[in-house]
């Protein structure tokens, strides 16, 4: 599995120790920037991610930003991005086996490392879920072709 990963400014160091959790566990990745802790636009680096995310260029993306939330919602603009911000493993696992997210974005002022990186981890090896949990993200997919998003 190879994963798209990106941060601004404020999660690049946060980013960084999640590039070394992906090298510990041998896992290909791509890091589309930010290269350094100096000021920069979240949505240069969120916009590159979801982009290869939906290209399907990458399986899954990781993202980092202050709190997360702007990186979410530059994510979600693409269509066939279903990015979700997770502060907690129950809501990264659920994310992946119920909605099939397919980046998960994170908030570095939000968690700290250790707790992150247990985030990553649990939301990497959950997988997502048939039936009913099919049909829910079939419907969303429905919801952008509606708004002319697909």
């Amino acid at each position: 599995m190879r994963l798209a990963i990106g941060s601004d400014h404020a999660g690049y160091e946060l980013k960084e120790a999640i590039k070394g959790y992906l090298d510990e566990q041998g896992l290909a990745y791509q890091d589309f920037g930010t290269y350094s802790a100096d000021s920069c636009d979240y949505p240069d680096f969120g916009l590159a991610v979801a982009e290869a995310v939906a290209r399907g260029d990458f399986p899954l993306g990781i993202l980092v930003c202050g709190t997360g939330i702007g990186m979410s919602i530059v994510a979600n603009k693409v269509p066939g991005v279903r990015a979700a911000l997770c502060s907690d493993t129950f809501s990264a696992h659920s994310s992946r086996e119920h909605n099939h997210a397919n980046i998960l974005v994170l908030g570095a002022r939000v968690v700290g490392t250790g707790l992150a990186l247990d985030i990553v981890r649990t939301w990497l090896a959950a997988s997502p879920l048939g039936g009913r949990h099919a049909r829910r993200v079939e419907k969303i997919t429905a919801v952008e072709k509606k708004y002319g998003r697909e």
